[in-house]
């Protein structure tokens, strides 16, 4: 059967207008026909009511129609709740309102739900025409069709503790290879759909080193898998690959995004503020297979724990990581109740998947967390001592914000006691003078970072809409939402935040599943590219509902019984042959699956903004990969930072190998975010950022083209080429072809390079001084025209939609 590319995959269009063509295709005309298709899927269901064989699904379909439609006047909030009537629970629904049943199943026209949302009287019709709100013609007809079919009900999914789903038995037993395999399978027998095939062993690899470590394969491993790709050798390369410091590095990528991690202030001067260990605390719990609860433990209260050392007080920086201000004229009061706030966005962002925060200034208009839920939550941050900095910040860069702590990170406190045993048997004065500069280098790099120190706790009360002036409302004591049960001090009377940790992470009295739940959907999307649910950051009443929950909430308890191991749930997805599949596109998919709910096939994507950047420096022979340190600062167009005041500066790059480091460990300005992150959707990390959006713009092209790190990157890829292949243009193309891509050139691809190569070079020859702007320096035994001239050859290969896509 024909397949066709992914219409989601993103590409830089404009290079077209540069360089040749290499492969390089237009997906705009894809993109718009299934935007349309899309904004009809949302608006009627389609997809939905295609997949339905007994009527409208009630968490799929009806309560997100609810939820839309009706929760803002008869939900959560009782505030605002209109009629004394709740439509987000299951009870209310099926109740009598006077005489009548407000859902009669089977019998919409005997139901007053439905009588109300067709009457011809406006003043009886909901929505009201006031409200903004509208209900469609083909919303009703869902409406009518759930009740017809006998209205089932059923609590939100999400506030359904997980459930331990058996593996469905399948007809066909070849394909499975994974009981992940048996769930999807059933699902695509029940649509009478087939799986894709797999996907061909270098596909394979580069998509197995791009999810694991953020980096592209070495063509070494490349050629030794696709010689015998057998399931033995690919378990040895996952499992080579999962303990690297790469997959720490990579994992670590994602989390800063989630904890909103950044090296600078973020309000008013944005100053730097001293944060790094912490990113250096998270590589090293990931490149050790810390625990997951172990990890939420350290973060939320690791200065808490009767173990705590110098690791467990850095990984408490978590505390500290969100936007301060000690701006002239800040009301410090004002500011502990904004600090408080973003705390319970973010904890209940990462750890619930849930938007508590919505319930700052009144109940949650579509789910059942009040404000009371919200003061509660941030009652366990109120012992955080915080506010130092009102009354001693600086506009120091870095500035001051106490309590600090100044650290050596794990790796150096270990390379620091291994120079010492070395001295300590030291057989000459020279060796021994050696090992104590080495040592006194090592002491030197001690680096501060922002602790958690609790003290007394202060009051919290709730702040009535949120008005920090108002101390009219209630004190509170730390509580986890009602409707989510309770948390019980493990000592004295009052539960702390080593509390709140532990019952994050309670599967059995606490709200551990639903945590496992959460991540395993995170690491499902860091695999797939989308999520089991496909919103990360919200499984409540406005996000989408799983498209396949049964095997989401088998993952979950994959996910707790290992002990909380990530690497254990990443290997059992990656060797799923769900996971292994061809990301090409079949017209039947094309039609039935546009966007890859049911994963009858892998994704294709972009990389993230740091992996474009990783990938260029890997191939190029640029990248350093030292773990960890001080953050660093690449190329950045000058006077960037110009409008930046408190104090004013000037950016400087670094000028030796720090240039070179992988994206991780590039400085990040809140407010001036560095130009070439931004140009690929890297956030600004003032928010939980679970998964980040995908644009396709001439900026992004240009950057590539232009950023003078991707222009070094040529330059070095381009002298690799010329040193390390053999002396024909036809070699030397392969050569680079191969590095890039991880497989050799097609006939096209050499001709149309070929075309470019004598171009270059005929230009370069008739415009010497063009070649001398592009290469600064080259080997006495190199041509600078012809050096030049393959320096437009590695930036064309550089610039490929290949090199920017994980399929």
């Amino acid at each position: 059967m024909p397949t066709a590319k992914d219409p989601s995959d993103t590409n830089v269009a404009m290079l077209s207008v540069v360089v040749p063509p290499l492969k390089l295709r237009s997906s705009l005309l894809d993109r718009a026909m299934r935007s349309g298709f899309l904004l009809l899927m949302l608006t009627a269901g389609a997809l939905a009511n295609s997949f339905a064989e007994d009527g409208p699904d009630f968490n799929r379909e009806i309560r997100p129609l609810l939820s839309d439609r009706c929760f803002s006047c008869h939900g959560p909030d009782e505030v605002q709740r209109q009629a004394e009537l709740r439509l987000d629970r299951p009870t209310d629904l099926q109740a009598m309102r006077g005489q009548r049943p407000l859902v009669n199943p089977g019998s919409p026209n005997e139901s007053l739900l439905f009588e109300r949302i067709t009457s011809e009287d406006s003043e009886l019709r909901m929505p009201p025409a006031d409200s903004g709100l509208e209900l469609k013609d083909e919303d009703i007809q869902l409406l009518q069709q759930w009740i017809a079919n006998g209205a089932q009900i059923a609590d939100h999914w999400a506030f359904v503790k997980p459930r331990r789903f058996e593996t469905p038995g399948t007809t066909t037993t070849e394909w499975p290879q994974s009981w992940i395999d048996h769930f999807i399978l059933k699902t695509l027998k029940d649509r009478g759909l087939e799986p894709s095939r797999d996907a061909d062993p270098v596909t394979l690899i580069r998509r197995l080193s791009f999810d694991l470590t953020g980096l592209p394969p070495d063509p070494q491993i490349v050629e030794q898998f696709s010689a015998s790709p057998t399931q033995l050798e690919f378990a040895k390369l996952v499992d080579q690959m999962l303990e690297s410091d790469a997959c720490a590095e990579r994992l670590t990528m994602y989390w800063l995004d989630l904890v909103r991690y950044a090296d600078t202030v973020g309000y008013h001067g944005d100053q730097d503020h001293p944060i790094s260990p912490y990113r250096d605390w998270v590589i090293d719990a990931f490149a050790s297979n810390m625990p997951f609860d172990r990890f939420t433990h350290e973060q939320l209260a690791g200065d808490l724990l009767k173990d705590s050392g110098v690791d467990e007080k850095v990984a408490s920086g978590y505390n500290r990581l969100l936007q301060t201000s000690h701006e002239g004229g800040v009301q410090p009061k004002e500011y502990l109740a904004i600090y408080a706030a973003d705390r319970v966005r973010n904890l209940s962002a990462v750890w619930m998947g849930a938007t508590v925060g919505c319930a700052q200034c009144h109940d949650h208009k579509y789910d059942p967390y009040s404000t009371r839920d919200f003061y509660s939550l941030a009652a366990f941050f109120a012992d955080l001592d915080e506010d130092q900095h009102f009354y001693d910040g600086s506009n120091a860069l870095p500035t001051k914000r106490a309590p600090e702590l100044q650290v050596l990170s794990r790796r150096e406190r270990n390379d620091l006691n291994r120079l010492k045993q070395q001295l300590a048997t030291a057989d000459s004065e020279s060796e021994a003078v050696r090992l104590e500069e080495e040592i006194k280098s090592i002491e030197a790099s001690r680096r501060r970072t922002m602790i958690s120190v609790a003290k007394q706790p202060r009051p919290m009360r709730i702040l009535p809409r949120g008005n920090w002036l108002d101390d009219s409302g209630d004190l509170v004591q730390p509580a986890v939402p009602e409707f989510l049960g309770s948390v019980a001090p493990k000592e004295g009377d009052r539960a702390t935040r080593l509390d709140l940790a532990r019952w994050l992470t309670d599967a059995e009295h606490g709200n551990g599943l639903f945590t496992a739940r959460v991540f395993a959907n995170r690491f499902w999307y860091l695999l797939f590219g989308q999520g089991l649910c496909r919103s990360l950051d919200d499984f409540g009443g406005q996000g989408h509902p799983p498209d396949h929950p049964e095997l989401l909430d088998r993952l979950a308890f994959e996910f707790v019984d290992s002990g909380w191991d990530i690497r254990h749930l990443v290997r059992t997805i990656v060797h799923s042959r769900t996971w292994q599949q061809s990301s090409d596109w079949t017209p039947e998919l094309r039609s039935i699956d546009p966007d890859n709910r049911l994963f009858a096939r892998q994704s294709s994507h972009r990389l993230s903004a740091e992996a474009i950047r990783d990938n260029a420096l890997k191939i190029s022979g640029l990248l350093v990969e030292r773990v960890g340190g001080p953050s660093v600062r690449p190329y950045q167009p000058v006077g960037y930072y110009r409008h930046l005041n408190f104090p004013k500066r000037t950016y400087s790059h670094h000028e030796d190998d720090r240039q070179w480091r992988r994206g991780l460990y590039v400085h990040w300005q809140r407010q001036f975010l560095h130009p070439m992150l931004k140009a690929f959707d890297a956030p600004s990390r003032e928010e939980c950022t679970p998964a980040r959006p995908q644009s396709n713009t001439p900026l992004a092209a240009l950057t590539l083209l232009n950023d003078p790190t991707f222009v070094e990157a040529a330059r070095a890829f381009a002298l690799r080429i010329l040193s390390e292949a053999t002396a024909s243009d036809t070699d030397r193309l392969q050569f680079a072809i191969r590095q890039a891509l991880s497989r050799p050139a097609d006939d096209e691809e050499l001709r149309l390079l070929t075309v470019l190569l004598d171009d270059a070079r005929d230009i370069f020859r008739d415009q010497p001084t063009a070649a001398d702007d592009l290469l600064s320096a080259v080997p006495t035994e190199m041509s600078p025209v012809d050096a030049a001239a393959w320096t437009t050859i590695a930036r064309a290969i550089l610039n490929l939609d290949e090199m920017l896509m994980r399929r």
